[in-house]
């Protein structure tokens, strides 16, 4: 399950940081360009590791024992609402015929998006401390 929840982490965070590039160009859209054929497939694969990213945590909760558990459940829950809140502007987006770097700015700039992203570190810094106090255990 980590392995699950790092990657999709990875997909979101590759997919913010193209998105940042694409947003630098001032394009008024995507079309005919690879560049914008290049957003659309990182936008699609965030979005595919945006679904069911709160069951995944909460999969690795349970598999790993995770405590305290209630604790754990309860970002659970902030992140699968963070998630799918980013989702929902990931597909509107993605729903556009055209997608302009200013809507892609605006996307970046997106409180929920931006709440996640800090959720996924939040997370990973909690889980990276944890394999390394194991370590030294």
């Amino acid at each position: 399950m980590r392995e699950e929840l790092q990657s999709r982490c990875e997909t979101i965070e590759e997919a913010y940081e193209f998105m940042l590039a694409y947003a630098a160009q001032g394009l008024q859209g995507d079309g005919g360009t690879q560049t914008g054929g290049q957003l659309r497939e990182f936008l699609t694969r965030a979005a595919t590791a945006l679904t069911g990213l709160g069951e995944v945590f909460e999969s690795l909760i349970e598999t790993e024992g995770l405590e305290p558990a209630g604790s754990y459940r309860a970002y659970g829950a902030v992140l699968d609402r963070d998630a799918h809140d980013s989702l929902a502007a990931v597909e509107l987006v993605l729903a556009q015929p055209s997608i302009s770097s200013q809507l892609i700015d605006n996307l970046n700039a997106s409180i929920h998006l931006r709440a996640l992203l800090t959720d996924l570190f939040l997370i990973d810094e909690l889980l990276t401390s944890q394999t390394a106090a194991a370590r030294t255990e």
